[in-house]
């Protein structure tokens, strides 16, 4: 039987339990969006004419080694661009060396500010697979944020969609802020 997203599991826990790191075997974390790779290998590849194993190492190299693509998202979607005109590739060696076409050229050109967005997700990402963006226990508290907000499923009246938007949007507030600083006058001796 189901429970409810919102119900207590049986088992008397409540889902803000310490996560256990990643198992052997498992996927790491997202690190790019729908789109993304689509945008950034034509990218790349305007760069420097590449073989998609040297894209594999580009990329790898953005993240300063914290995230290495897999072949298996790097080449289907190297078909789709050169399916879809905006990079060509020719065989040498019996390796196929990619180039950007005109069509890519125009593409890039369109998509610049999505590019500019997308190098600086990558910056973001890079600092946060490296572990250097926060500590554990944000990590931490941040799960705890999206499985109470998770947990409310389907409960939103308008007066706690207000409250939970304003705790919110004073917690970011707050931390953008930074530690308050407390005024002590001086004492006169």
């Amino acid at each position: 039987m189901r429970e409810h997203p919102h119900q207590r599991p049986a088992d008397g826990r409540d889902g803000f339990e310490k996560r256990p790191g990643r198992e052997r075997g498992e996927r790491g974390p997202r690190v790019f969006a729908a789109g993304d790779l689509k945008l950034l290998l034509p990218a790349l590849i305007a760069e420097q004419p590449c073989h998609g194993y040297d894209l594999i190492r580009r990329i790898e190299s953005l993240f300063d080694g914290a995230y290495t693509p897999s072949p298996g998202v790097i080449y289907p979607t190297l078909t789709f661009l050169e399916e879809s005109d905006l990079i060509a590739g020719d065989t040498d060696g019996g390796k196929k060396r990619y180039t950007i076409t005109d069509a890519g050229r125009l593409f890039l050109t369109e998509q610049a500010v999505a590019l500019e967005g997308l190098r600086m997700r990558i910056d973001v990402s890079k600092r946060s697979l490296r572990g250097h963006d926060r500590p554990p226990q944000i990590h931490e508290a941040v799960h705890n944020l999206r499985h109470a907000l998770h947990s409310h499923h389907g409960r939103w009246s308008a007066e706690e969609i207000i409250r939970v938007a304003d705790l919110l949007n004073t917690t970011a507030k707050a931390i953008v802020d930074g530690p308050a600083v407390q005024f002590v006058p001086e004492q006169s001796e």
